[in-house]
């Protein structure tokens, strides 16, 4: 017997059977007999499905889509050089993309056109198969087809449904969509193990995933509607399914916060589910490098390894924190907003070891690895060249050499507002140390869901149900369980708005922004360069590739509000 496995034959298959557009991989047959055990061949089936999320988390796909389109984040065209990329992070952030943008695209064929077909290849190849492995290995199949459409459901508003790759895919939106991708949750509820880690399927990321389904389901059913009807059903559900994730007592919150975030993430107790990335899968270091500046360089073996100068986060969402704490400084009232490494000039010259940079969110004056005019190798300090010089940072890979590495809060799209020192950064994500170009070989996990959003979902059901009281205990176990540090003091009321502010808190820079915007009714606000007020760019434009491709079938695939 022969199965295709690893890369699959697309010919835009998941849309519709017998052609093919350009979007196709190559089709790898391996026989999955002639000496491999059952269980190595499962294994072989079921990896293309999870091996289609990394390049999914990429900074520029996923990443862009949830937090640049935000109030969150905001990528200008660096020094009128760099990020300019035809104007598509400037589009995403004023929500004027176009169905050729590349980011969405890239988006569409990692979650389409990889993840719910490889999900599809594995279901049918592994439901011919005998053993306990692929028995388990299906129902993981079929939840992470339902997470992959889960995601097409939020990001384009629709989901393909087939079960044999040589089918015409159903689409389906609004009730029918939520209804299939619960209904494909709850089938394998009971058939999935808890004793596994966070890079798989597990009976308590599917509830975390059917907790997540239920809350913005009201959203999934009239994406475009003025004010969401959140019913009584969903929020009970949500709490329902929290509940049970909280009852297994498997999971712990993390004392110190960035420890969540660490390279060496995966045995952290706190993570439910997420992207495996420990260097054996090839994992990628770019939520960590996105932001930081061409001159940070935080691996002292590696001279390469340094930042990109991308992302900052918006003056809108720093006062936020600022507001939050009264104008006093975050940094000493919440252990999530920043924590310090690098004590200068104390620790102006350090061995290797001990060299760590700052994490969080990163303002004014930066400090780091001396580097000569050229740009490499390290400034070694007077002692015999055992340690390094640790001092202030300036813009030396960008040839301005003069000019310090300087955070302000100001930044925006106009030529004063984009500068390389232009808005505060963000490390949340460890640099990793393995990463010696600072792009590759990533070992953090990224996360996809963990405890501490289960409690902020069940305070949300709550307090959308009219009970605050319950909702505020939520937020506040969280907020207290950071203990290593500065415990966040305990909030006195909940409201809505307090609890948007606070799921920013404790999940920026994490891919659920836009997300939470849209439910909370934030979107369509204002913000650094972003005025439009369109509900409908809620959604994202289908890629006209997809459209094109499909036109054989007359109105079949039609082109999202708006665009």
């Amino acid at each position: 017997m022969k199965k295709k496995i690893l890369l699959l034959s697309l010919c835009f298959s998941i849309l519709f059977a017998n052609s093919c557009t350009d979007l196709e991989e190559e089709v790898l047959d391996e026989s999955l007999t002639g000496g491999a055990s059952p269980e190595a061949a499962a294994d072989g089936i079921i990896a293309p499905v999870y091996a289609a999320m990394p390049e999914l988390f990429l900074h520029t796909r996923y990443f862009a889509l949830q937090e640049i389109t935000t109030d969150e984040a905001i990528l200008p065209f660096r020094g009128g050089k760099d990020w300019g990329d035809n104007n598509i992070y400037i589009d995403l952030h004023r929500h004027n993309p176009t169905s050729q943008n590349v980011p969405v695209n890239d988006a569409w064929r990692s979650i389409i056109i990889q993840g719910v077909t490889r999900s599809v290849t594995a279901i049918n190849a592994l439901a011919e198969m005998e053993g306990d492995a692929a028995k388990l290995y299906w129902a993981e199949a079929k939840a992470m087809r339902a997470y992959y459409s889960m995601l097409s459901l939020d990001l384009f508003g629709l989901i393909f449904v087939k079960d044999n790759l040589s089918e015409t895919s159903t689409i389906m939106r609004g009730n029918d969509a939520v209804e299939y991708i619960k209904a494909e949750l709850l089938e394998i509820e009971s058939q999935v193990s808890n004793n596994v880690g966070p890079g798989r399927i597990t009976q308590a990321a599917v509830w975390g995933l059917l907790a997540r389904l239920h809350l913005n389901a009201a959203v999934y059913r009239d994406p475009y509607a003025d004010s969401f009807s959140f019913s009584t059903e969903d929020l009970d559900k949500v709490i329902e399914y929290c509940d049970k994730v909280v009852a297994l007592g498997q999971y712990q919150f993390s004392p110190e916060y960035f420890e969540i975030f660490d390279d060496e993430n995966h045995t952290n107790k706190e993570l439910i589910f997420a992207v495996d990335q420990r260097s054996d899968l090839n994992g990628h270091n770019r939520l960590a490098y996105f932001s930081l500046s061409g001159d940070q360089f935080p691996l002292p073996e590696f001279p390469k390894a340094n930042g990109t100068d991308g992302p900052a986060i918006t003056p809108d969402f720093y006062h936020s924190w600022t507001d939050a704490y009264g104008g006093e400084d975050p940094a000493t009232k919440d252990s999530r907003f920043y924590k310090k490494n690098l004590n200068i000039p104390a620790d102006s010259c350090m061995t290797g070891a001990s060299f760590e940079i700052d994490r969080g969110i990163l303002r004014g004056q930066q400090y780091g690895l001396q580097t000569p005019a050229n740009g490499t190798p390290f400034t070694r300090c007077g002692d015999g060249g055992a340690n390094y010089k640790v001092g202030k940072l300036f813009n030396r890979t960008r040839g301005l050499a003069s000019v310090p590495v300087n955070f302000t809060e100001f930044v925006n799209f106009t030529e004063a507002g984009r500068g390389y020192s232009n808005g505060y950064r963000v490390l949340k994500y460890e640099f990793s140390k393995k990463s010696d170009t600072g792009r590759n070989k990533g070992d953090a996990d990224i996360i996809i869901l963990r405890l501490a959003d289960i409690y902020m979902m069940r305070a949300e059901a709550k307090l959308r149900k009219g009970n605050a009281a319950d909702a505020l205990t939520d937020v506040n176990t969280v907020r207290a369980s950071r203990t290593a540090r500065i415990t966040p003091p305990a909030l006195g009321e909940m409201t809505l708005d307090i609890l948007f502010r606070e799921r920013g808190f404790e999940f920026y820079w994490e891919m659920q922004r836009r997300t939470d915007m849209i439910r909370f009714g934030k979107y369509e606000g204002s913000w650094t360069e972003k005025t439009d007020t369109d509900k409908r760019k809620r959604l994202f434009p289908i890629p006209q590739s997809a459209i094109d491709g499909a036109s054989e079938i007359p109105g079949y695939l039609v082109q999202n509000a708006s665009y």
